[in-house]
């Protein structure tokens, strides 16, 4: 199942545009691989109502932010802040490789960061804080 999600949101990402009229957005690097991901998100009710992103990204990271934009509209803010790399397991039925954790949770976290921006509480993430 692994394989057929990663081709499948890696080809055709759904959600890999600059949404407009955005309450905020952020922007995450993953030096590992040079992947950078940029994230647009518009919140109403203290949930996540339209999600988008851009950037240079590798098949592993654009696979899993298409996954992972399915999986969050209208989820509670707090909530998305609990998620992990755990998280990410369950949304592609088996483990990432160790090597590619990182491009894996790269979506995970640039969102957390914005949320956390969101909010003003002057948190920021970091991939240990996911992996």
């Amino acid at each position: 199942m692994h394989n057929e999600i990663i081709k499948y949101y890696g080809k055709t990402p759904p959600n890999k545009w600059v949404l407009e009229n955005y309450d905020i957005t952020h922007l995450e690097e993953n030096r590992t691989c040079w992947d950078d991901l940029k994230v647009y998100i518009k919140i109403d009710d203290n949930k996540i109502t339209e999600w988008s992103f851009e950037g240079d990204t590798a098949i592993m990271t654009t696979a899993c932010a298409s996954a992972f934009w399915e999986s969050i509209i209208w989820m509670e803010l707090e909530e998305i802040l609990t998620k992990n790399y755990d998280y990410i397991e369950e949304l592609i039925e088996q483990p990432v490789s160790k090597r590619r954790k990182k491009a894996a949770v790269l979506w995970l976290l640039t969102t957390i960061n914005a949320i956390h921006k969101y909010l003003d509480d002057w948190k920021k993430n970091t991939f240990d804080d996911l992996i």
